[in-house]
């Protein structure tokens, strides 16, 4: 009988993160100042500690997981994986299709790989308070969960359409003792200018991270920690694909494409980044490996974005940095998966897929809740709206391969479950969801506001 979880013990946990940049045939850009000049650690330590910045700006390959990390590590990792074997049998496909399930941690996503380490380096640095953004609300739960483990304070800027979408993530943050807002505010200079010209807006994660970073800024007694984007939180997301190696091995296979959902990209980087070290490494399982990550058409950072010196936030208080970018002040619809409306993509991620070592699709919205459907009556796991992406991409690579022939191994990063989403599901079935194809003159219109750089 072929095997349908593949598991690992607790002392198969990593005991170090992997850091691509060490094996990225070009080394990264810096980020930059108003300037124009390179941002170094002490510019940026008014809202990250010095441990957290040396993560940063490492080229490490390895870098060690503290052991109070891999202790609360242990409350759920290691993850399964599982070999979707009715869902293969639902499409008639002759691949393999593989998921790797990071909805069993206690906040139900992959987000708190990061958001544990993060809290654990502000507490050892000495501070006790963090603000943050949160789309969908699973970073801001994860946070606020870690904020728990450490004894710290957690205040959240959620954006408002997923703060109105997804009540019960925001009761989440709260159980865990976060303080939670809806963005735009009237607590920031940034949310009371955005207030004033526009009472309605909906929010972004561009706008979420300018308030909650203002503060940080503004308090000697806070830092700022962030879900996705910069270097540090795609290397602590990198323990997925080293598992999911370890997994493969169990099984004696490999696969041939990974799929995930990128927003920010730190899901994508975190299964992903470890198979691309085999790569890198000459190893010939992975010498024709294809990694795919998927984004909703209405925010294609990737597939419709410039790669440009842009702002991470929408005021411009974060530094530049070298990106994938739809404009720091591109505002997206409101789509369901709230963790993917954001106007750029990891520096990290971005160079790689400039340089060609990685692929980007850009999915409707319909079509993924079509796909997370399909896959929650094969498998059971109900995924979040910004799982189905994956899932969509990778049904949609099985059914090609069904019309060829060709049986390929998939594997899909299924980053939580969607038992808060459900609203969303309703709107599925009731017909209500449309799809978002963002005009391109918008797009051009936010792309022509870009800082000048140089």
């Amino acid at each position: 009988m072929p095997q349908t979880k593949i598991l690992l013990e607790e002392n198969d946990i990593p005991t170090h993160w992997y850091n691509v940049v060490a094996d990225m045939p070009n080394k990264p850009l810096p980020p930059l100042g108003p300037d124009g000049q390179p941002v170094g650690p002490e510019k940026m330590g008014a809202i990250f500690p010095m441990n957290i910045l040396e993560q940063e700006m490492s080229s490490e390959r390895w870098i060690a997981i503290p052991e109070p990390v891999r202790e609360i590590y242990r409350l759920w990792r290691p993850s399964p994986l599982f070999r979707a074997h009715r869902l293969e049998q639902i499409l008639g496909t002759p691949c393999k299709i593989y998921y790797k399930y990071e909805g069993v941690s206690p906040a139900g996503s992959h987000k708190p790989n990061s958001a544990v380490p993060q809290a654990y380096f502000n507490k050892m640095a000495g501070i006790n308070r963090l603000t943050t953004e949160t789309g969908a609300g699973q970073w801001g739960c994860s946070l606020a969960l870690a904020g728990q483990m450490f004894d710290m304070e957690i205040r959240v800027y959620m954006v408002k359409v997923s703060y109105q979408q997804k009540p019960f993530r925001r009761s989440m943050m709260q159980t865990w003792g976060a303080e939670v807002f809806a963005s735009p505010t009237n607590i920031t200079e940034t949310g009371r200018g955005i207030l004033a010209n526009d009472p309605e807006n909906q929010g972004s994660l561009g706008i979420a991270i300018s308030e909650a970073v203002e503060e940080a800024a503004s308090r000697s007694d806070t830092n700022y920690a962030l879900g996705s984007v910069l270097n540090h939180v795609l290397l602590h997301q990198t323990i997925i694909g080293q598992e999911a190696k370890k997994q493969f091995e169990k099984v004696g296979d490999y696969p041939d494409m990974i799929f995930a959902p990128c927003g920010g990209g730190c899901n994508f980087a975190g299964v992903s980044f470890p198979f691309l070290a085999d790569k890198a490494a000459g190893d010939k399982r992975a010498e024709n490996l294809r990694c795919v990550a998927v984004e909703p058409t209405s925010c294609p950072s990737l597939t419709k974005g410039i790669y440009a010196y842009d702002f991470g936030d929408a005021s411009g208080f974060t530094p530049l940095m070298k990106m994938y970018t739809l404009g720091h002040d591109f505002m997206p619809p409101g789509i369901h998966a709230g963790g993917l409306r954001y106007h750029g993509v990891s520096p990290l991620i971005s160079q790689l897929y400039h340089e060609k070592l990685i692929e980007a699709v850009a999915v409707p919205q319909v079509a993924t809740f079509e796909a997370g459907v399909t896959f929650a009556r094969a498998e059971g796991i109900i995924p979040a709206p910004e799982s189905c992406h994956g899932i969509r991409a990778a049904i949609d690579e099985a059914l090609r391969c069904k019309a060829s022939g060709e049986p390929k191994t998939l594997l899909i990063n299924l980053s939580g479950h969607g038992h808060f989403d459900m609203a969303s599901y309703d709107k599925y079935f009731a017909g209500e969801l449309v799809d978002f194809e963002y005009p391109e003159h918008e797009i051009e219109a936010a792309l022509a506001r870009l800082p000048k750089v140089g």
